[in-house]
């Protein structure tokens, strides 16, 4: 009893830290952008909001930071990205899916490789951590087809595969807890 009272203590801290950085962060990003960044140049603060400028684009007193990013965001930022933009147009799109499988197990498979060298963990669950953490990578990586559906099946399938078999692991449990008493 005292456990779980303390984990949903512990978690509704959590929710309440985590919804108040969001308001914090939609307060910052309604902020008017040329006086917030002349406020911290004027205090000669070493984090300033100079990154933030796009190039070639002229920004008056009304902008907000949110809209200076979402400026920022559609333009592309990587000279890579445009070289990889321009090559994977070239690969028809059933190779382009399977480019980006292939990727995704090569992450995969040095996760798997990290969990079995350098801990003890078992087979399926190494194997469960390395589908979650190459889904992740392959989530925050540029890859030959941009959207979000193959990043979210990458992610989504191991979450789906963790809870599945963590709910397998507590109903035997209970049924085993059952069976003794």
């Amino acid at each position: 009893m005292k456990r779980s009272i303390s984990q949903s203590i512990i978690l509704l801290v959590l929710s309440i830290l985590c919804i108040a950085g969001c308001l914090l962060v939609k307060h910052i990003l309604q902020l008017p952008f040329g006086q917030t960044n002349d406020a911290l140049h004027k205090k000669k603060s070493a984090f300033t909001l100079d990154f933030l400028i796009p190039s070639a684009t002229y920004i008056h007193d009304k902008m907000t930071i949110g809209e200076i990013i979402k400026v920022r965001a559609k333009k592309e930022t990587s000279f890579y990205e445009s070289i990889l933009k321009s090559i994977a147009d070239l690969i028809p799109v059933p190779y382009r899916h399977a480019a980006n499988f292939i990727v995704f197990l090569f992450w995969t498979f040095l996760f798997m490789t990290f969990f079995r060298v350098f801990t003890f963990l078992g087979y399926s669950r190494a194997l469960r951590g390395s589908l979650l953490l190459g889904g992740l990578v392959y989530f925050f990586m540029p890859d030959f087809l941009p959207g979000k559906i193959d990043d979210s099946a990458f992610v989504g399938i191991p979450i789906s595969i963790i809870i599945l078999r963590s709910y397998i692991s507590w109903r035997k449990k209970k049924r085993d807890k059952v069976e003794i008493s």
